[in-house]
């Protein structure tokens, strides 16, 4: 970890946490995933100086707050963007697409007056702001996060909008529809007495 002179006076755990930070927040590690937060500097050896460099070197041991997202693992975001394609969601440190095929079972459309996803057969609709949740359908993680790219899936069981899933849960709740036929009652019933 490269120690800058301007700040030699200063706390050197504070120095190389606050320059970890600086270097490795928001990279991708193929090992660990997102690298969200360097949390400790466990240990640094002496450091170097390197000739024409005003600035010491250190060998640095430290633990970090990663994220790995991993294909059908399920995430709650909040939804950042619309567009006539899907919905981009933000989880995390991360964003990932909701491409409009994979939003309901429904086709949607994409209202732009409004500012919105609409299904008009059930009714429902996705706003920016809105909170869903998503299972991670695809992976592909380059050395950034602006450049790595998370397919979402939302047209699985349990996946959605709450208002969408509590509509779901009423709608399994609800007792099944007599279909013309007389149904028996679940009570106990008393036998016919045999007539002689």
């Amino acid at each position: 970890m490269r120690v800058p002179p301007k700040r030699f006076g200063e706390d050197l755990n504070v120095v190389i946490k606050s320059e970890l930070n600086e270097t490795i927040a928001g990279r991708v590690d193929k090992s660990v995933g997102v690298v969200i937060a360097v949390t400790d500097v466990k240990e640094f050896k002496e450091g170097k100086i390197i000739l024409g460099d005003g600035a010491i070197y250190y060998d640095v041991t430290f633990d970090v707050l990663a994220f790995q997202p991993n294909v059908h693992e399920v995430v709650d975001g909040i939804v950042t963007e619309l567009t006539e394609f899907g919905a981009f969601v933000n989880f995390g440190p991360m964003d990932g697409l909701v491409h409009i095929s994979q939003i309901a079972e429904n086709f949607m459309t994409f209202d732009a007056k409004n500012k919105m996803l609409v299904d008009k057969e059930e009714g429902k609709n996705l706003r920016q702001g809105d909170l869903v949740r998503a299972r991670i359908v695809t992976v592909s993680m380059k050395d950034r996060v602006s450049t790595s790219k998370i397919g979402l899936t939302m047209r699985q069981p349990s996946l959605g909008k709450p208002e969408w899933l509590e509509k779901e849960r009423k709608g399994k709740d609800k007792p099944a529809k007599a279909d013309g036929r007389e149904r028996e009652s679940r009570k106990e019933r008393k036998p016919k007495e045999d007539k002689k």
